[in-house]
């Protein structure tokens, strides 16, 4: 992929500078319980501030479907940006039309301006249904930066269209940069032996991804509720366990393609079984190999193949892990992700986790310090690992020269 114009090779003094952040973050009651996302934008918009530009901020929230919904506002993240920054961030009433307009127009160097929830317009996720959305977004700075690699898989308003109206002045921000860097040239080039940890409940979103791995990878390995789909391929009964019917088939495809190419997929060998999802249900381990009896649901991998998969772990030079192994939220049944976790920080292999539930793994482990980098995108890292290209990366400028960028 070419290499794309970057925040550093534009001018910014004096400018607006319009940039497409990720504050899509989890609330409760209009209270942000989790700011990483907010937290990994200030790089970038800390830059431009101290470059001299004035920072105007777009992002969506939730899924409001094309319509003004107060509990979708992104007010509560204009709050704790200010607080972050410890300088006023003004809250836009909308993110385009005459107020915000004028807004943007007197904002000075070092002024923050945070637009309202970009879905409230059903332009931003079809682009093709409302297309002066894009034009109006333009129109309110000089210069367009993403920062936003959690939606650059998305060909919405604000990350692929808007970058036509920046010919030579759409630039990746650090974060962006950042991701690109790790799961570009570290995950498609990768130092070998390259080990895959695929978990989470369904194949069905991640058949591709595993596709990929295969041609990728050195070995694969495989835990969370899909693996009761692997399972049920092969015959071996699974009493409860979640598993995708329709998906049978593409998992018995799967393993046999695994033996005509060099990457191994291994998949449990024991798993943790209850009665029902509870922190006191009673838990037993059973032998995939003598199948999981009526009544009962596989919840977590289980100690022999804990230490198969450390046993993988240790020998590899370049690690990547999507999904969680277990029911993890579940204190009885997260043991299997949470050994996987501390296990790949105490190694000196380069570790890249995925984005999603993953995150939340490492960090109740309390070991996402200790990894090489986590990324703020779940779905959008597993589509450019699955097809090396995302389109919000591939909209912004390439980069043919090092000089600043002025116009």
């Amino acid at each position: 992929m070419a290499q794309k114009l970057s925040i550093k090779d534009l001018d910014l003094a004096g400018k607006k500078v319009l940039i497409r952040v990720d504050f899509n973050v989890p609330l409760e009651n209009g209270t942000i319980t989790d700011d990483t996302r907010i937290r990994a934008s200030l790089p970038t918009i800390q830059y431009v501030l101290n470059q001299g530009g004035s920072a105007i901020l777009m992002s969506h929230l939730g899924r409001p479907k094309g319509k003004p919904d107060p509990q979708f506002s992104l007010a509560p993240c204009a709050k704790r940006l200010s607080e972050l920054l410890k300088r006023p961030v003004q809250m836009a009433p909308d993110c385009c039309g005459p107020t915000v307009e004028k807004m943007a127009h007197d904002l000075q160097p070092g002024d923050v301006l945070l637009l309202e929830n970009l879905r409230f317009h059903k332009g931003e996720e079809k682009p093709e249904e409302e297309p002066t959305f894009a034009s109006a977004l333009s129109e309110l700075g000089e210069v367009y930066v993403n920062d936003a690699f959690g939606s650059a898989h998305r060909a919405h308003a604000s990350t692929t269209t808007i970058a036509q109206f920046f010919p030579g002045r759409a630039a990746a921000g650090f974060l962006m940069e950042k991701e690109i860097a790790y799961l570009g040239s570290t995950l498609l080039n990768p130092r070998r032996p390259f080990c895959a940890v695929l978990g989470g409940a369904k194949i069905s979103t991640k058949f591709k991804v595993i596709e990929a791995f295969i041609q990728k990878a050195d070995v694969l390995l495989i835990g969370g509720a899909m693996a009761y789909t692997f399972f049920k391929s092969e015959n071996i009964p699974i009493g409860d366990s979640l598993y995708e019917e329709d998906f049978i088939n593409v998992a018995r495809e799967l393993l046999e393609v695994d033996t005509q190419s060099r990457c191994r997929i291994l998949l449990p060998t024991d798993v943790v079984i209850a009665r029902q999802i509870d922190p006191q249900a009673e838990t037993r381990i059973v032998r995939v190999q003598e199948g999981i009896p009526e009544g009962y649901q596989g919840v977590d991998i289980g100690p022999e193949t804990i230490q198969r998969y450390i046993s993988e772990l240790n020998k590899a030079a370049t690690i990547f892990w999507n999904g969680p192994l277990g029911i993890f939220e579940c204190p009885p049944f997260a043991k299997g992700t949470q050994e996987i976790a501390k296990a790949m920080a105490n190694l000196s292999a380069t570790t890249i986790v995925g984005g999603g539930d993953s995150v939340a793994a490492v960090e109740q482990a309390g070991v996402a310090d200790r990894m090489s980098h986590i990324s703020t995108g779940g779905g959008a890292s597993l589509e450019y690992i699955e097809f090396g290209k995302l389109p919000g990366v591939e909209a912004l400028t390439d980069k043919q020269a090092t000089a600043k960028t002025t116009k």
